[in-house]
């Protein structure tokens, strides 16, 4: 995101931040994130949303210019919606992170600034799934994180993940990792929104 002023010779950027936080944990998938949203030095929100329900097993973390992410998401809602009709079955979460990228990598060339991770449950199990601002699917993972504070949150995750953790342990990892880079990244603060995502639905809530 860029700013020019008649005094300006060359686009000054706005630099924006946040920490997002996906886990896999034995029968769901927790998102987390923190609810700060910046624009330079200044806070513009203490209460921005940055997890989006995209289907009842489905949703999907931003990080980046909420202005982008928010269209973005509002297209994908279409058109899993469409698809579902003309299917006549919910559709995977690697299909939901297929189209995604497919609509990132259309808008190459005035790329959408934004970074997401996908997360759900379908008839495979729990999933997430990262995708950069070109629509590149990284390599599904059993936790991730995005934003100005990831560097931070992959510390405490890296450390604290094991395989076949439940949900409750999840969460307070996911907890952890969002406190830590939120003490520790500037353009990260406010509440913790959490999402735990099972086959029985989507759970949204926050907490400090």
């Amino acid at each position: 995101m860029t700013f020019l002023s008649p005094e300006d010779k060359y686009p000054q950027p706005i630099v924006t931040g946040t920490t997002t936080v996906g886990i896999v944990c034995d029968g769901g998938v927790v998102l987390a994130t923190e609810s700060q949203a910046t624009m330079g030095y200044l806070v513009a929100s203490h209460k921005a949303t940055k997890i989006h329900k995209i289907t009842d097993h489905i949703a999907m973390t931003i990080s980046g210019s909420v202005a982008d992410a928010q269209q973005l998401i509002r297209i994908i809602r279409a058109n899993v919606n469409l698809r579902r009709l003309e299917l006549g079955r919910e559709i995977s979460v690697r299909a939901v992170s297929q189209l995604t990228a497919v609509m990132l990598f259309q808008n190459r060339l005035f790329p959408l600034i934004t970074m997401l991770i996908v997360g759900g449950v379908d008839e495979e199990g729990p999933h997430i799934f990262t995708l950069d601002p070109l629509g590149s699917v990284l390599e599904e993972d059993k936790f991730a994180a995005t934003g100005s504070g990831s560097v931070i949150a992959y510390g405490v995750l890296e450390d604290g993940y094991r395989e076949k953790m439940s949900i409750d342990e999840a969460v307070e990892l996911a907890k952890r990792a969002v406190k830590a880079a939120r003490r520790r990244d500037i353009a990260s603060g406010g509440v913790i929104q959490l999402a735990v995502i099972t086959k029985d639905g989507i759970k949204m809530e926050v907490t400090d």
